[in-house]
């Protein structure tokens, strides 16, 4: 079976990271579903998946690293392109990533301890973002 969901929140850009663990937990109880994987995928090209520990240090140390790797004040040729100024935001996401899948076994996503699932907002303004899921499994 294949069950298919939206998520849908506002962001504040500049590498906002928002914690979608408890959405994702939610939408697989109502699912019934006992094991599978659950498939989020991101929409568009400034914007990321990955798992980390959401606590206050690493919700610090993760738009610092990506600032050393790709800073915002480069001028990229994206940028010259489209003159919006978010070439860097660009490029975080395809290091990051647009999708990630859990597994999930007796209705319990496999994430170990102190993990949970993250989005990042890397481009320069607020958004409205809708993650799109797919919980298959039996």
């Amino acid at each position: 079976m294949i069950i298919q969901k939206k998520l849908s929140f506002s962001t504040k850009g500049f590498n906002d990271i928002i914690d979608i663990t408890p959405s994702l937990k939610s939408h697989l109880n109502e699912s019934s579903l006992k094991n599978g994987n659950i498939l989020v995928f991101v929409p568009g090209a400034t914007g990321g998946l990955t798992t980390t520990e959401f606590e206050p240090g690493l919700l610090k140390d993760i738009p610092e690293l990506l600032e050393k790797l790709i800073p915002m004040s480069e001028n990229y040729h994206h940028d010259n392109t489209w003159h919006d100024g978010n070439g860097y935001a660009h490029l975080r996401a395809t290091l990051i990533g647009p999708s990630i899948t859990i597994p999930f076994m007796d209705g319990t996503m496999q994430l170990g301890t102190w993990q949970q699932v993250i989005f990042i907002d890397f481009d320069n303004r607020p958004r409205q973002r809708e993650l799109h899921l797919q919980i298959y499994g039996e």
